[in-house]
C-alpha cells in the first residue's frame, strides 16, 4: 500500500524488494544511532567520574589522608581509557570512521534507490497496519480524520 505522503511515497517503478532492502539498511543505521547515543552517554559518564574522584582526593587530602589522595590523583585522575585516549578522542575517532562511513552509504543508497526519500518502508507499513478514518490513526499530521482514506 502506498504511503499518502510524497515524501514517503516510492519512487516510480521502486521494488518491494528494494523497499525492503532500503528500510533495513535504514533499520541498521538507527541501530548506529543508538550505540552512538550510548557510546556519548559513556564519554559523559566517565567525564562525570572523573570530576568526581577529583572531589574525592580533595576530601581524601582534607580528611588527613594524603598518602592515599596523592595515590589516586597521580594514578587514575585524568588517565587514559584506552590506549593514549580520553572518551572525547575515542567520540571523535568513531564519529569521522565508522560513522561517518556507515552514514554516508546510507545516505548514498537512500538518494539512489529512494530519490531521498526516508522512511518509505515504515511509511507503507503505518498505511497497511492503521485503522483508515479512526481518530489517532490519520496518515499524517495534517489529514483529518473524516477525509482520511
Amino acid at each position: 500500500m502506498k504511503s499518502v505522503d510524497d515524501a514517503h511515497t516510492r519512487p516510480e517503478g521502486t521494488s518491494d524488494a528494494t523497499v525492503e532492502a532500503v528500510g533495513k539498511l535504514s533499520e541498521a543505521f538507527e541501530v548506529i544511532e543508538e550505540a552512538r547515543g550510548s557510546l556519548y552517554a559513556f564519554h559523559r559518564n566517565l567525564g562525570r567520574a572523573d570530576l568526581t574522584l577529583g572531589e574525592a582526593v580533595e576530601k581524601l587530602r582534607a580528611a588527613g589522608h594524603t598518602e592515599f589522595a596523592d595515590e589516586i590523583e597521580t594514578d587514575l585522575v585524568g588517565r587514559n581509557v584506552l590506549a593514549g585516549r580520553w572518551t572525547f578522542q575515542i567520540m571523535e575517532e568513531f564519529d569521522d570512521g565508522y560513522y561517518a562511513t556507515f552514514r554516508e552509504h546510507d545516505r548514498r543508497v537512500r538518494d539512489e534507490l529512494m530519490a531521498g526519500r526516508r522512511h518509505v518502508y515504515e511509511a507503507e507499513m503505518k498505511q497497511e497496519r492503521r485503522t483508515h478514518g479512526r481518530q489517532g490513526h490519520e496518515a499524517t499530521p495534517t489529514t483529518p480524520t473524516s477525509a482520511d482514506d
